[in-house]
C-alpha cells in the first residue's frame, strides 16, 4: 500500500489544486463530479484530475489515504478540502475563494 500512497503524495504535491472524480471534467460519471467540476470551472481555476473509474487500486486507496470514503475529493496545496457538499458550501459562503486567496491560486475574482 505504501507504493500507492507515494503515488498519491506526488499527484498532490506536483499540482496545487487536485480533483480525484468519477469520470473526467469533459465527461464526469457523476453528478457530486460534475458539481465539483463546475464551481471549480466557474471560477477558472485551474486544476489536475484523475479518474478513479479507471484506477481501482487508486480509488481503494484514497478512501484510506484521506479517511474519506467518497469521491469527488479535491486537494488544494496537498490539503484535502472535502467533497462536493463541502466545497460547494464554501464557495456560496465565499469560504472556497478566501482558500484559493489564501494558497495563492489563481482564479477570476469576478466569478467570486
Amino acid at each position: 500500500m505504501s507504493d500507492i500512497f507515494e503515488r498519491i503524495r506526488q499527484q498532490i504535491a506536483s499540482d496545487d489544486v487536485v480533483l480525484y472524480m468519477k469520470g473526467t471534467p469533459i465527461f464526469p460519471q457523476c453528478g457530486f463530479s460534475a458539481g465539483v467540476v463546475q464551481v471549480l470551472s466557474h471560477l477558472g481555476v485551474k486544476f489536475t484530475s484523475y479518474n478513479v473509474l479507471e484506477d481501482p487500486e487508486l480509488r481503494q486507496a484514497l478512501k484510506e489515504f484521506s479517511n474519506w470514503p467518497t469521491f469527488p475529493q479535491l486537494y488544494v496545496k496537498g490539503e484535502l478540502v472535502g467533497g462536493f457538499d463541502i466545497v460547494r458550501e464554501m464557495f456560496e459562503t465565499g469560504e472556497l475563494q478566501q482558500l484559493l486567496r489564501d494558497k495563492g491560486i489563481a482564479f477570476d475574482e469576478r466569478a467570486a
